[in-house]
């Protein structure tokens, strides 16, 4: 492709990464935090690649809009349940994740939230800063321990993997689920052992969500899963707010069912389940899993990089529909 190529880019990335597209696209940039449909498809035509956010909706609607001079549609994060890739790869658009790059960060973040909410953090902070008269006491804000308990892992990719290779810091056992079971080198090297779903909810201390959602995976956990888990165990949801039923969430915390829950993701984003807000044992935050400088960078870079290499006739380095690439060569 000759010229400055047009691409649109639907949310404010961080400056570097705009910096490198203007550098080498003729880049629309939307400024505000979230472009309202209408906006997006107004946007649309005649844009070759687009770099889009999990906010946006990539489907028939979308590709229509865009029209068929679109080449990628490169999507700012590893999750990509936004994007309709079946759609994409019936019409010969290439699509694009950033995985890797944001491995480890989510994964700290995820433990972050393990221990505020084994050891009540928020809810101690949030105490002090009522100014509430206090002394300490033996019974005061007890929380569970961490170190020699189970970890269980549902979701054993690259994220959960570098979620259970933290655990062997506080002397855990892990035991995990997925769709297929880990080779046996990052078994040992991490001490892991496959169980079956049901297992895991009765065996685990603490269970970190990272799988992908899918039709399947759409509230895995609901009220009759809470009632399989320990009272003392603590749930962690650092993937997709749609894994876990909020509502059922709220009542199983509310009613001891489990002991806290930290949450990073919503069923409903932005809006998070009125009840949650009631759960002094809820740890909650704004979708911080990759909220770091160096993170938030690399993803653009690596959303920048796919989209480069498809406008220029190269391969992407991160493709979600490799065979997308294929047919182009031989077509």
């Amino acid at each position: 492709m000759t010229g400055r190529p047009p691409i649109l880019v639907t949310g404010p990335l961080p400056p570097p990464v705009v910096e490198a597209l203007r550098r080498r696209c003729d880049a629309d940039v939307y400024e505000g935090e979230r472009i309202p449909r209408d906006e997006l498809l107004r946007r649309l035509p005649g844009k070759v690649g687009v770099i889009t956010l999990i906010t946006d909706k990539v489907d028939a609607e979308f590709l229509d809009t865009a029209g068929p001079q679109l080449v990628i549609v490169a999507n700012y994060a590893v999750g990509f349940d936004n994007v309709d890739v079946a759609e994409c790869t019936r019409r010969g658009v290439l699509a694009s994740n950033t995985p890797d790059v944001l491995t480890e960060t989510t994964a700290d973040l995820t433990w972050a939230l393990l221990l505020a909410a084994a050891r009540r953090i928020a809810e101690g902070d949030r105490f002090l800063r009522s100014r509430t008269p206090w002394i300490w006491g033996p019974q005061m804000m007890l929380g569970v321990d961490v170190h020699g308990k189970i970890l269980g892992v549902v979701g054993f990719g690259r994220i959960g993997q570098a979620v259970a290779r933290r655990a062997r810091g506080f002397g855990m056992r892990v035991i995990y689920t997925g769709r297929f079971p880990a080779s046996q080198e990052v078994e040992r090297e991490l001490v892991a052992a496959k169980v079956s779903f049901d297992d895991l909810l009765g065996r685990a201390d603490f269970i970190s969500i990272n799988a992908p959602l899918t039709e399947e995976t759409r509230h895995l956990f609901g009220r009759e899963q809470f009632r399989k888990m320990k009272s003392t165990a603590v749930l962690v949801n650092s993937a997709r707010g749609p894994l876990v039923n909020e509502a059922e969430l709220a009542a199983a915390l509310k009613e001891g069912e489990i002991f806290a829950a930290g949450i990073d993701v919503f069923e409903n984003e932005p809006e998070v389940h009125p009840d949650l807000f009631e759960c002094e044992n809820a740890v909650i935050v704004p979708h911080l899993g990759t909220a770091t400088v160096d993170t938030r960078n690399a993803m653009g870079m690596l959303a920048a990089d796919n989209l480069f290499a498809a406008v220029e006739g190269r391969r992407p380095p991160t493709l979600i529909n490799p065979e997308v690439w294929e047919w182009r060569q031989g077509a």
